[in-house]
C-alpha cells in the first residue's frame, strides 16, 4: 500500500492525510466544487474533482470516488465517517476495483448496518440487548400489526429506523394512541435518510448513559477491545461531547461491557475500527444498542486516552498486519480525555446552520489541547454539508483538569465571520450537574428547554456586525473572490489542474 484516497471531506479528510504523512504514504483528495479550495484538497498530495455540490451528486458518487482513486493510481481508500463510510456497495465496489477498502468487509457491514441483523448477532454472542422486535417492520407491516407487537413490548418505547443512526427516523412513543403517527413519521424519515422506511421498536430505558466501546480487529481473529466512551451528553439523540473514562463504569464493569463488545465483534467476523453501543441503565445493567462499523466521530478520546493512533491501525490492518497492541493495557486509561464537537451553528436561534466566509481564526493551544479542524483563515463553510467543523480535545490526569483545560481552550477559540456552537459548550462547562457527573442521555435537552430562549452568547450580535463590516469592506476593496479562484498551494498544480482536470 503506498497511496490512498480519502472518500471524504472536511476535518476527518485532514485526519487521515495527516496520519498518511506519519507513515510516509501519499494521500489523494477527493472534492464538489464548492470544496475547490477546502482544506483538505490544500493538504493532500493529489486532489480530484468529483462533481458538483450536493452530496448526492459528488461524495455519493460511488462510480466517480473510484474512477478518482483509478486515475489516481491509488492502491487503497479510507472511507472517513459519513458519506460512504457504511455503504457495503462502496465497501464491495472498491474490493471489485483491486482496491484495498481501509475498513470491514461489505459482508460485515451489511451484517451490522441493520440493526434487526445486528441484535441477532449480540444475542448469539449472549449479549444482553434492550426488549424489541427482531424483524424489521417495513410497509407491509400494518399499523393494527405494530400495535400488537407493541403491546408485548410496553411502554414507553423507541422507534427506530433499521438502516440508519444520528436519531433521523427516530421517534419516541408513550401511549398506543400515539403510535400509528409516529410510526408514519419515523417511516417516512428513514426513507428519506437512508433509502429505506423499514424501522423496528424498542423498549425505552428511562434515564440509560450511552457508554460505548471502541474496538479494532484484524485478519487473524484478534479482537482488542478499549476503555470505554461516555457519550451521554446529547442534543435530540446527537452527540455533542464526549469523554474518556466514563464516571458511572468501574474497573469491573469495564470488563464485563469491553468482553461482550468483544464477542459480539468475533461473532461478527468484524475487523478493522468498529464501535459497539450500549445503554446502561441505572442499576448497572448494560445492553447492546448497535454497532457502528467504522471510525467514530469522537475516537481523539480513545486516542489521547490509549496513546494508540487508530487511523495507523486501520491502514495496518487494512494491509494485513496483525494487532500488536496488549489488550490488558488498552483498558487502563493513562488519562483523562474530553472533546467537543464544533459545529457551524447558531445556538441562539435553534442551532440554525451558519455557513460563511471565515474572516478571522483563533485555535486554542498549550498542554493538553488538540484541535481536529478543516478550518482556516479565509476559508469557507458551505451550507450543503454536516456543520461540523471542528473537534477540540483536551485531556489531563483526571476529569477536573482535563474541564479546566477545555474550559481555557474554549475561551482561546475564537472563529469570526460565522457562528459556532463555542459559547454553548462554554455554557455546558458551567453547568454544576455536568460537572458533577450528574447526567443521561436525556440531560441536554432537559436543560436547553429550561433557558426558555436566553441567550447563550451575549457578545454574538456585536460578533455579527463585525463580519458584516469585515465583508463590506472586503466587497468594497477587493473583486470578490470565489473558492475556484483562493490561492492555491502551488502555482504548478493549479497548472496541471487546467491540464488534466485533477491537482496534483
Amino acid at each position: 500500500m503506498k497511496k490512498i484516497l480519502i472518500a471524504n471531506r472536511g476535518e476527518i479528510a485532514v485526519r487521515v492525510i495527516r496520519a498518511c504523512r506519519d507513515m510516509g504514504l501519499s494521500s489523494v483528495a477527493v472534492y464538489s466544487d464548492c470544496d475547490r479550495a477546502a482544506l483538505h484538497v490544500r493538504m493532500a498530495d493529489e486532489a480530484y474533482p468529483v462533481g458538483p455540490n450536493p452530496p448526492r451528486e459528488s461524495y455519493l458518487r460511488i462510480d466517480r470516488i473510484i474512477d478518482a482513486a483509478r486515475r489516481s493510481g491509488a492502491d487503497a481508500v479510507h472511507p472517513g465517517y459519513g458519506f460512504l463510510a457504511e455503504n457495503e456497495d462502496f465497501a464491495a465496489a472498491c474490493r471489485d476495483a483491486g482496491l484495498i477498502f481501509i475498513g470491514p468487509s461489505p459482508e460485515a457491514i451489511t451484517l451490522m448496518g441493520s440493526k434487526t441483523a445486528a441484535r441477532q448477532v449480540a444475542i448469539a454472542a449472549g449479549v444482553p440487548v434492550v426488549p424489541g422486535t427482531e424483524d424489521p417492520l417495513n410497509d407491509a407491516v400494518s399499523d393494527d400489526e405494530v400495535l400488537e407487537i407493541a403491546k408485548g413490548i410496553g411502554y414507553p418505547l423507541m422507534l427506530k429506523a433499521v438502516a440508519g443512526g444520528g436519531g433521523k427516523g427516530m421517534r419516541m412513543v408513550s401511549q398506543p394512541a400515539d403510535l400509528p403517527g409516529a410510526l408514519r413519521a419515523a417511516r417516512s424519515e428513514a426513507g428519506s435518510a437512508f433509502g429505506d422506511s423499514a424501522v423496528y421498536l424498542e423498549r425505552r430505558i428511562l434515564a440509560p448513559r450511552h457508554i460505548e466501546v471502541q474496538l479494532l480487529g484484524d485478519h487473524y481473529g484478534t479482537v482488542v477491545p478499549f476503555v470505554e466512551r461516555e457519550c451521554s451528553i446529547q442534543r435530540r439523540h446527537q452527540k455533542v461531547v464526549e469523554e474518556s473514562p466514563s464516571l458511572a463504569v468501574s474497573p469491573d464493569l469495564r470488563h464485563l461491557m469491553t468482553s461482550a463488545a468483544a464477542a459480539v465483534a468475533r461473532r461478527a467476523g468484524y475487523t478493522n475500527a468498529g464501535t459497539i453501543e450500549f445503554l446502561l441503565d441505572e442499576d448497572g445493567s448494560f445492553y447492546f444498542l448497535e454497532m457502528n462499523t467504522r471510525l467514530q466521530v469522537e475516537h481523539p478520546v480513545t486516542e489521547q486516552v490509549s496513546g494508540v493512533d487508530l487511523v495507523q491501525w486501520q491502514i495496518r490492518i487494512a494491509r494485513d498486519e496483525r494487532l500488536t497492541l496488549d489488550p490488558a493495557a488498552m483498558l487502563v486509561p493513562r488519562c483523562h480525555a474530553v472533546e467537543c464537537r464544533i459545529y457551524a451553528e447558531d445556538p441562539d436561534t435553534g442551532f440554525m446552520p451558519s455557513p460563511g466566509r471565515v474572516h478571522g481564526l483563533r485555535v486554542p493551544q498549550g498542554p493538553g489541547v488538540r484541535d481536529d479542524s478543516g478550518l482556516y483563515e479565509g476559508g469557507e463553510v458551505p451550507i450543503y454539508y454536516d456543520p461540523m467543523i471542528s473537534k477540540l480535545i483536551t485531556w489531563a490526569d483526571d476529569r477536573p483538569e482535563a474541564l479546566a483545560r477545555m474550559k481555557r481552550a474554549l475561551a482561546e477559540y475564537e472563529v469570526r465571520g460565522i457562528r459556532t456552537t463555542i459559547p454553548f459548550f462554554r455554557w455546558i462547562l458551567g453547568d454544576e450537574d455536568f460537572r458533577a457527573g450528574r447526567f443521561d442521555t436525556t440531560f441536554l435537552d432537559r436543560k436547553l428547554a429550561g433557558r426558555n430562549g436566553q441567550p447563550l452568547d451575549p457578545a454574538g450580535e456585536e460578533h455579527a456586525v463585525l463580519g458584516a463590516i469585515a465583508v463590506a469592506v472586503r466587497q468594497l476593496t477587493t473583486a470578490a473572490v470565489s473558492a475556484a479562484d483562493a490561492p492555491a498551494p502551488a502555482a504548478s498544480r493549479w497548472q496541471q489542474s487546467a491540464r488534466t482536470g485533477a491537482l496534483r
